[in-house]
């Protein structure tokens, strides 16, 4: 299970043959569970697991904590696909895992027709010191740390359209990057409201941030930064069907501004794979955030705000 000795396995280590792993865990932390797991969205599985992988770990991330240890989730066509595709998907999902410095203690695999591939995390964050939904107030100013499309680059990369080689590498690169420097951010600025943006879409998340907080938020649409050809493979019905579902479900609850671009907007609802964050970000602390952001090579984008819900208590605003 490991290619080294850490101190922090008691038991179910290398040579244990263990069905459990036990750990030594930090004094005065909470614990941060999630399980996230996906089919894939590149062609490599190497990239794929190592996407997955990141995918599994930003929901941590999002609430200021650390990942401290993972299980691995995988469905496998084994008479279907050689047993070096999975090995290679597993090493993409250990090297993200070990990137984001934890324990990799295992799993569970079953045999599907259909690869799938995540995994559960345990994370630590201080008790007193964490992000969460409901965590927002009026007045902050709402930064997003990744680009938005992944959802129709993956569409028109399983879709092999022109170009489809070019699109994988962009989608790599945005969907493998950990979102460590936003929980960092969290942490050492002490705020409270974060997300990170996945399935949902921005505007799903968005939406869910401003239910949870009680406030309404003011997403400028044009100061969402969209990935290359993300427009244009849109405009040509490369939409996935969750984001189809996405818009529909979160449009009732949404006041649009006239006027707007429909195929951006349908991006702002765009099913997301291992997106950014977007962090809640009051006044006095936004220009700490924007340089922590930058400084660790994230994008800042400044997206919106927040504010005292209006009379129609919508919670969210498109312009």
């Amino acid at each position: 299970m490991y290619a080294h000795k850490d101190n922090r396995v008691l038991a179910g280590g290398p040579g244990d043959n263990e069905d459990a792993v036990v750990l030594s865990f930090p004094p005065g932390k909470a614990l941060v569970q999630t399980l996230y797991f996906l089919t894939p969205v590149v062609n490599d599985p190497y990239r794929f697991g190592r996407i997955a992988a990141a995918n599994a770990l930003s929901d941590v991330y999002a609430m200021g904590g650390v990942p401290f240890s993972t299980m691995n989730i995988v469905c496998f066509p084994m008479k279907k696909l050689s047993g070096e595709v999975l090995r290679e998907v597993l090493r993409g999902g250990r090297d993200a895992v070990t990137e984001a410095g934890a324990v990799p203690s295992g799993g569970h695999s079953v045999e599907d027709d259909e690869i799938k591939y995540g995994l559960a995390v345990s994370g630590v964050v201080d008790p007193d010191r964490f992000a969460s939904n409901r965590g927002v107030r009026p007045g902050d100013r709402l930064l997003l740390t990744k680009a938005v499309g992944t959802g129709v680059l993956a569409t028109a990369v399983k879709g092999e359209m022109p170009g489809c080689d070019a699109m994988e590498d962009v989608l790599y690169a945005v969907c493998s990057r950990l979102n460590r420097a936003g929980g960092e951010v969290i942490a050492s600025l002490g705020l409270t409201g974060a997300t990170d943006i996945t399935g949902f879409g921005l505007g799903g998340h968005l939406i869910e941030l401003a239910e949870a907080s009680r406030v309404t938020i003011d997403l400028r649409m044009h100061d969402v930064p969209l990935l290359p050809e993300a427009l244009e493979l849109a405009g040509m019905g490369m939409l996935p069907a969750g984001s189809i579902c996405n818009r529909t479900h979160y449009l009732q609850r949404t006041v649009v501004a006239q006027g707007l671009d429909p195929v951006t907007l349908d991006l702002m609802f765009d099913a997301q794979t291992s997106g950014g964050l977007v962090l809640a970000v009051p006044p006095e602390k936004y220009d700490r955030a924007v340089a922590m952001l930058l400084a660790a090579g994230d994008l800042a984008a400044d997206i919106g705000t927040a504010r005292e819900p209006g009379e129609d208590a919508l919670p969210l605003t498109i312009s």
